[in-house]
């Protein structure tokens, strides 16, 4: 009966959280109370929760009991061990490794749209498969690696001795299974980077402006103005070479950690420092830079299916919100591009309102040259779904 316990400790949960802050973090916090759970224990609760909330908007009139057993029957190919939740043997005949087959019967059952799952599809940026889109959050994600400059000879021989399983997607970029843990293995940072696959497709556009800037001689001057964990300046540094890199962000925290990153790293030449861009007086007030990476704050939406959480407790309004300080940080920070720069515009959003609204505005605004706009598509990879584009300065 261990699963039906799971399925009742998992609804407790369900009942106590409110959004409010990560449900990775609350789930640590309950767990850390009640220490009655081990780690299979723990595993298997958490599975269920993120399950619970990997259906979104669809099914809200029954109860959290059934929208739980649904949620279990459409996230996951096979009953396993949870079988003994379901009564009804209809139910496990249904039980299908295709996920629209699943889905078809849970229509039989229920009032169920796949466009409740994510009822926001009128205010998607271009070119997204909205079916394939929706239904991608009913699945986990992928972990990925990007592989540094010649490390993949030790990274390869550290999973295959470990017997870890993973996928080659580049040359530099590699996918594992979400459950595995490489920090014990591999030396994080220094031989690889922890890095959705499209964050690391930024690295097309980083090109761009290598094979533009390659002969010249001078150091190129970066700003990664939201640079949270680094991840972005970490690529600069390894496609670029030859630069001299600040970065900043609002939370202190967040530029200590990047300190230790870019240790690790072998980052030894930057500037860091801490500041709200919109309401500070910038350390930086006279310097001008040729890039700037302006990863903005965004509602996060690309990213859902790996905290699916945010998806259920999400407001509409935040998208207004988000655009707004897009809006007001782009402003802030152009102010520093060299005439001939480079802007590099990014959000894990897929909201028309936070991407290519906003490129209009420093378009048309700001006069800036757009070079190239990519929505990088990962709902079809297990991957986060993102937005860039690379303009320049007249």
């Amino acid at each position: 009966m261990r699963f039906q316990s799971y399925f009742n400790t998992a609804i407790k949960i369900i009942s106590l959280y409110d959004g409010s802050k990560p449900l990775a973090h609350f789930l640590k916090q309950y767990f850390s109370e009640n220490k009655k759970h081990g780690s299979t224990d723990r595993k298997f609760i958490a599975h269920a929760c993120y399950n619970y909330y990997r259906i979104g908007f669809a099914v809200k009139n029954i109860s959290i009991d059934e929208q739980l057993k649904v949620a279990l029957f459409l996230c996951n190919a096979s009953a396993g061990k949870w079988s003994i939740l379901y009564d009804d043997t209809d139910w496990l005949i249904h039980w299908n490794e295709q996920l629209r087959k699943r889905i078809f019967f849970i229509q039989t059952i229920y009032n169920f749209s796949f466009d409740d799952i994510f009822p926001f599809t009128d205010e998607l940026s271009e070119g997204i498969d909205v079916e394939h889109f929706i239904l991608s959050h009913l699945i986990q994600p992928d972990f990925f690696l990007r592989i540094r400059n010649r490390q993949h000879e030790k990274v390869f021989h550290a999973l295959h001795q470990h017997h870890f399983a993973f996928e080659k997607i580049s040359d530099d970029c590699i996918a594992l299974h979400n459950a595995i843990r490489t920090d014990n293995i591999i030396s994080l940072d220094e031989q690889a980077v922890v890095q959705d696959y499209s964050s690391q497709k930024v690295k097309e556009i980083l090109e761009i402006i290598q094979a533009e800037t390659g002969n010249q001689q001078s150091e190129i001057n970066v700003w990664d103005c939201c640079a949270g964990s680094g991840g972005k300046s970490i690529l600069a540094y390894d496609i670029l070479k030859n630069i001299n890199i600040t970065v900043s962000d609002v939370r202190a925290f967040i530029i200590q950690n990047l300190k230790e990153r870019f240790r690790k790293a072998g980052i030894k030449k930057y500037t860091s420092f801490v500041a709200d861009i919109i309401n500070s007086k910038l350390e930086i007030q006279n310097l001008k830079f040729d890039l700037i990476i302006c990863d903005a704050p965004c509602t996060g939406s690309g990213t859902w299916s790996r905290t699916p959480e945010q998806l259920y407790f999400f407001q509409p309004d935040k998208t207004e919100v988000y655009a707004s300080l897009q809006t007001k940080i782009t402003t802030a920070v152009l102010k520093h591009l060299k005439q001939g720069g480079y802007f590099l515009y990014i959000t894990c959003s897929v909201f028309k309102r936070e991407n290519e609204d906003i490129l209009d505005h420093l378009i048309h605004q700001h006069k800036l040259t757009l070079i190239k706009k990519e929505l990088l598509k990962g709902y079809d990879k297990k991957a986060d779904t993102m937005f860039a584009a690379l303009l320049k300065s007249n």
